[in-house]
């Protein structure tokens, strides 16, 4: 017999994977709590049951964003077959990655403090404050945090701790920065006759080498 919290745990379940897929099909736009709970197959007031609002259900999306991210670093971090580039390749590729088969959670990922679900902004420390009631901000405090922790030690493996926040916020807006320019499709043009994959293994050589100097 399925207890309560089972069945509440379910519920949410079933109400996240919607509203992710409604993101993915039509952004922030598209998510409001009545169309998550009919894609669903709930009743209307479902949602509200176990969100405060839109905003809060698109901070706990998010959320598990950073958890997944996090769950990718830390799988090529704790890979012994790869060399400390290749797991740095890696962790930005998995960032670059949500850019570009989940372009509107890429964005909301990064929105400012303040900003309005939909909203572009840019600063992963600015995350932490995503505008969500307060009993989301905790879970998406520990969802970068961790993400930060994972990117980090990462980091740290190449170029070691003392240099490693400031390479990894030279590396962490350089993808950033490759992210944006692919999803405008600025990069894609004859201009820069480059991709971003491209453009990740030079950043991270440059980086390599600096670790093997240092």
């Amino acid at each position: 017999m399925v207890t309560r919290a089972e069945s509440a745990a379910l519920t949410r379940r079933a109400l996240l994977d919607a509203a992710a897929e409604l993101l993915d099909l039509g952004g922030p736009e598209a998510v409001t709590l009545r169309e998550v709970g009919a894609r669903a197959g709930m009743t209307r007031g479902a949602p509200y049951r176990h969100f405060a609002d839109k905003d809060s259900l698109l901070t706990a999306v998010a959320t598990e964003g950073w958890d997944r991210i996090s769950d990718q670093v830390r799988a090529l971090r704790t890979d012994p077959a790869l060399s400390a580039s290749e797991r740095l390749c890696g962790a930005l590729h998995a960032l670059i990655g949500v850019g570009r088969g989940q372009p509107h959670l890429y964005q909301l990922l990064f929105r400012r403090r303040g900003d309005r679900p939909g909203q572009r902004g840019e600063g992963l420390d600015r995350v932490r404050r995503l505008c969500a009631p307060a009993d989301d901000t905790a879970a998406a405090v520990r969802a970068t945090e961790r993400f930060q922790d994972e990117f980090l030690a990462v980091v740290a493996a190449l170029v070691g701790a003392q240099n490693a926040r400031h390479y990894g916020a030279l590396l962490l807006t350089s993808a950033h920065g490759i992210a944006g320019m692919e999803l405008s499709g600025h990069l894609a043009t004859d201009v820069w006759r480059i991709s971003a994959d491209e453009l990740v293994d030079t950043v991270v050589r440059m980086v390599a080498n600096v670790g093997e100097t240092a």
